[in-house]
């Protein structure tokens, strides 16, 4: 397994299209969200992800919300259960802040994996929404100061 980092224009076509159709198996096939996934966000945001065997398996974006906040979305694996979403968070997360400068990770968490997110040290920041019919709330996690771009 591979782990990456790239912006929008250093993605090969081959991973622009699995990152593409992995965010479509989870969030379209299994979870039944009508949405338009490409929502443009896709060409500001930092993406990461895993690939084995020519799959994107575990995938998250992330984009500059404000001068301090920075925006993480579309966290999905392929395979759950198995520790693959733990390893990207940890990964991300050891990686995001340090290249980006943002204190402050916010996190439109579905309800379901607010528990995850804890275990990071994401704390709830709102109260419970619906976003594309499925109950969200916003989580954050904030670094230290000392923080800062590599």
């Amino acid at each position: 397994m591979e782990w990456k980092i790239k912006s929008f224009d250093e993605l090969d076509p081959h991973e622009l299209y699995e990152i593409l159709r992995s965010r479509a198996e989870v969030f379209v096939a299994e979870q039944h969200i009508c949405c338009a996934d490409p929502d443009g966000e896709d060409y500001r945001s930092l993406h990461v992800f895993a690939t084995e065997n020519g799959r994107v398996t575990a995938y998250l974006r992330a984009y500059a919300e404000t001068a301090e906040k920075l925006k993480v979305g579309r966290v999905l694996t392929l395979e759950r259960g198995i520790g693959l979403g733990k390893r990207l968070m940890e990964f991300a997360l050891g990686a995001l802040p340090g290249l980006t400068g943002r204190r402050i990770i916010h996190i439109d968490a579905q309800l379901h994996a607010v528990g995850f997110y804890e275990k990071f040290g994401f704390v709830k920041a709102s109260a419970v929404y619906l976003e594309e019919g499925v109950p969200h709330v916003d989580m954050l996690l904030e670094f230290p100061a000392a923080v800062g771009r590599v």
